[in-house]
Formats: structure tokens, sequence, C-alpha cells
């Protein structure tokens, strides 16, 4: 309540009440077209925080990466999230020796094993079995139990990685204070959209920042809801952020010394005026539908000066 209270004094109002869930025969999500048709569409190439569109899974860097991950490529949002996080960490020079890395809710992903095969030292976190078996994690196999869970693709060779990789458990709501000022660069993959509110989330990207060192960079991904500024879903097991709240986030971190550049352009190619439905498909995959929103996944790129 008095976090909530703070951000509310000191940077506006970041959330409007939650809208009810529609009926059945309510009209299907949609996304309207971008209010950011002045910005070109994002590039992985150049990537700044930006929507995950169809025509960055036809560059070069998108193919690379999912070579990198052992995965083929295919149009979804999730393998769009590693690829992402991975090209933006590479253009600001952090996939190297020297560099410190720490991941949260790093659960069963590839990214901590790439990192150690170019020589990154990286510790995982992720919340402990029991808190994560309640929040159904253990249960849709996306729960990191362990070091050895973080390689289980074979990606980076097993005595670097035991050498250059740690693992500890950590509520992403509650970061350490021993982390603060250590890293490199820190790295979330679609995890704090379920911190339980969108303060929560906010919060928690704050918080991320406090642990990089002068010059570091964090990285994340996230559900971005296409259809509102507005109203939204908030206080849920998933919450969908809207532009407002980042660029509320965008506020507060320039007050700490960190920087964002963003493009919210969507795309207008076909994948990007489709919305997936329930059943979602394991292909053309990029925007769905969540109670009556289109939703995406959106990267945003700190540095902290």
């Amino acid at each position: 309540m008095l976090k909530s209270l703070f951000w509310k004094l000191r940077y506006g109002t970041p959330s409007l009440p939650v809208a009810p869930a529609p009926s059945p025969e309510a009209s299907p999500a949609h996304a309207p077209a971008s209010d950011a048709d002045d910005m070109p569409e994002p590039t992985l190439w150049g990537a700044v925080s930006q929507a995950c569109t169809q025509a960055q899974f036809e560059e070069m860097h998108y193919a690379y990466w999912c070579k990198e991950i052992r995965e083929e490529p295919r149009t979804h949002r999730k393998q769009w999230e590693f690829c992402y996080i991975l090209q933006a960490l590479k253009n600001h020079d952090m996939l190297m020796p020297g560099r410190r890395g720490l991941g949260f809710g790093v659960g069963l992903e590839p990214l901590a094993a790439v990192f150690a095969d170019r020589g990154a030292e990286v510790l995982g976190t992720d919340l402990e079995p029991d808190h994560a078996h309640d929040a159904g994690w253990v249960a849709t196999a996306q729960h990191a139990h362990n070091k050895a869970a973080m390689n289980e693709r074979g990606i980076c060779d097993p005595e670097t990685f035991d050498r250059l990789v740690d693992f500890r458990f950590m509520d992403m709501n509650a970061i350490e204070p021993d982390c603060h000022g250590q890293f490199d660069f820190v790295w979330s993959a679609c995890a704090f959209e379920h911190l339980g509110s969108i303060l929560n989330g906010l919060e928690f990207v704050v918080n991320s920042v406090k642990c990089l060192k002068p010059g570091g960079v964090a990285v994340h991904t996230t559900e971005f809801n296409c259809s509102s500024d507005d109203e939204t879903l908030d206080n849920a097991g998933t919450v969908l952020f809207r532009k407002r709240d980042f660029l509320l986030l965008e506020r507060r971190l320039k007050q700490m010394g960190a920087v964002m550049e963003f493009n919210f352009n969507l795309g207008q190619q076909p994948l990007d005026l489709h919305i997936d439905t329930p059943p979602y498909s394991v292909d053309e995959h990029l925007k769905l539908q969540i109670q009556r929103w289109a939703v995406t996944s959106f990267g945003l790129i700190i540095r902290k000066t």
C-alpha cells in the first residue's frame, strides 16, 4: 500500500481499475494501428526498447541466435524474447570474458549457458521450489531447481559452465542487497509480469537496475497491451503493461541516472496484424488474445550511466 501511494504521488497514477472480463459474446481482441507510424519498424540489429514484430524474425541475426540456443527458427514471440535479449546484450558488448551477469526467474531457459559459453560469469536465480510450486511454475516445467537445469541443452562445455555459472534461490520482489552494484548486465525473460501487479513489476525493474555497475545494461522482456493505453489487466497472476507504464518507468529510472530509448511501432506485416486465440499456436504467435486485449512481447533495454 505504501509503495503504491509513493508511486502515485511522485510519478503519477500508473494504473486504472481492471476492466471486467469479457462475456463470451464480446468482440475479440484487436490491435489498433500503431500510434508510432513516424518510427521505423524495430530491428534486432539496432534493438532498443521495442515490441516483437514480424520483420525481426526475417533478420539473419534471428536465425543465428536460434542456432546458438539449439532451436529451429519459428515465428513465436517466446523464442523472439531469447533472441532479443541475446542481441541486445551483444550490441552492448556484454557477451565476453570478464563480464558478470545476473538472471531473474531463469527457469529452464538457455541464456545462461550461452553467456557462459562466451566467457561471461553468470548468477542465475529463481524462486524457491515451494513458492514456485504454489505459483504453478514447477507443474509447467518453467522452474530451475538447480544449476544443471540451465545447461540441459548442452550449449556450454560442462567444465566451463560449472566454473562460470552459479545459482541461488531469490524472490524477484525481494532482491537481496548483496547484489547491488555487482553486475555488468542483468536480464529476465517474460517474468516480471507475474509479480502480482503492475506496480510490483515496475519496482522490480528499478531494483534490478540497482544491481548494475556504472555502464551496465538491463534487458527484460514482458507482456505489452497493444489494445489500450488505459484499461488493462492488473493485480493478477499475469499483468499487462501499457505504453504509459513504460514511460512512467523511464521517468523514474532517469532520476536514478539510467536511460532508455523506445520504439513503439507494432509492425504492419501480416503476422503483426494477426491475433492468435486459444488454444494458442506453436507458430504464427506474435500477438495473442488475453481476455479482451491484444498482447505481444515487449523488450526493455536500460543503460546505467
